[in-house]
């Protein structure tokens, strides 16, 4: 049986989906399984022993229509028996659709319903959801092909061999930094501006984690990021500033990767370096968007995963809103989250999760 998964665009949801091809390899050990990623997001699938092979989608692919067509025979000379769609958007509709397989799964959608032989309902989303999660709704997809009970306690991971983490540790050396000393990673900038968390209440928080550890602060961004990164440290008090290693920073995201599985712990906005810390066992503290879906993206929820949301500390704040509103008023609601709310739970989960020696 030959199986092509989908997911496109976002690290975390690429992260968090290869999970299904553990466990279509862990159920089917003779099946061959094919991986259809974006290109930017190739970094946190890369040696996943249960991927055979990773099918790239560029951007060119998508946004020119020959590139797209050619791209588009080459999925059909692959002859794949069974399509899961879990992005479940126009480009992977056509994919899927264009594949011929006698199997196309994906989540039930009005739009696309006759193009998939098996539709699964997004239970997330449906009134009475309880504590389900996204992976949840993922580990559905595979209910079409009768794989059995699977085991609901595995989670995404991601395949560093020893020479990347060695190459992290004499990059930390080089600068200057203990890689065996104590060391957080920082997530100061979301995705998105409605996935970040205020500048100046994020300055904030760096000054309480200061003030509560002896770490030294490595930051997750990417260069167009630069500026406002400035911003946030210029606001830090002047010990923050001394924790900060603005020098190290990893130059592509597998170095990233690396040198985040030499960190303690990872603080700050809720996304795709949440769920990399998770996938490679560091602890987490994440900060979630109010727009966001804390209930469907607190994976793995638990003592060393903790997570805040305005919903949290304001009651009934949001429960009158639709999602779209909320993102609409994310600006207000951000304002209203102010770090004095969560700065108990924070300093707790760093004294007892993260260096409860010190």
């Amino acid at each position: 049986m030959k199986i092509l998964l989908i997911q496109q665009k976002m690290i975390g949801d690429v992260l968090v989906s290869s999970l299904l091809c553990e466990h279509l390899k862990n159920h089917l050990p003779n099946a061959i399984v094919h991986y259809l990623i974006n290109e930017p997001t190739t970094a946190v699938v890369e040696n996943n022993p249960f991927i055979d092979k990773i099918v790239i989608f560029k951007n060119e692919d998508g946004h020119d229509k020959r590139r797209f067509y050619k791209f588009l025979k080459a999925i059909r000379r692959e002859r794949y028996d069974v399509v899961i769609d879990v992005y479940g958007k126009i480009e992977s509709n056509l994919i899927t659709a264009f594949s011929k397989a006698k199997i196309r799964i994906a989540y039930k959608k009005w739009y696309s319903s006759f193009l998939y032989t098996h539709l699964v309902p997004i239970k997330t989303r449906q009134p009475g959801g309880g504590d389900l999660t996204t992976i949840d709704d993922r580990l559905g997809l595979l209910g079409p092909l009768d794989l059995g009970a699977l085991n609901t306690e595995s989670k995404p991971k991601i395949y560093l061999n020893d020479k990347e983490i060695e190459d992290a540790r004499t990059f930390l050396n080089e600068k200057g930094i203990a890689p065996n000393g104590r060391l957080i990673m920082l997530g100061l900038l979301g995705s998105s501006v409605t996935k970040t968390y205020p500048i100046r209440y994020m300055a904030n928080v760096i000054d309480r984690i200061a003030e509560n550890t002896d770490a030294l602060f490595l930051l997750n961004y990417i260069p167009s990021q630069a500026p406002q990164i400035q911003e946030i440290y210029d606001l830090c008090s002047e010990e923050a500033r001394k924790r900060i290693q603005l020098n190290a920073f990893a130059p592509d995201l597998r170095k990233f990767l690396a040198l985040l599985s030499l960190c303690s712990c990872y603080i700050g906005n809720e996304g795709g370096a949440t769920n990399m810390a998770k996938a490679l066992e560091i602890p987490t503290f994440s900060i979630f968007a109010p727009w966001i879906d804390k209930k469907g993206w607190h994976t793995y929820a638990n003592a060393d995963n903790q997570v805040v949301h305005v919903a949290d500390y304001l009651e009934n704040l949001l429960s009158p809103m639709s999602k779209k509103e909320i993102k609409k008023q994310t600006k207000r609601l951000y304002e209203l989250f102010e770090p004095t709310l969560f700065e108990r739970k924070l300093v707790n989960f760093l004294k007892t999760r993260v260096f409860p020696n010190q």
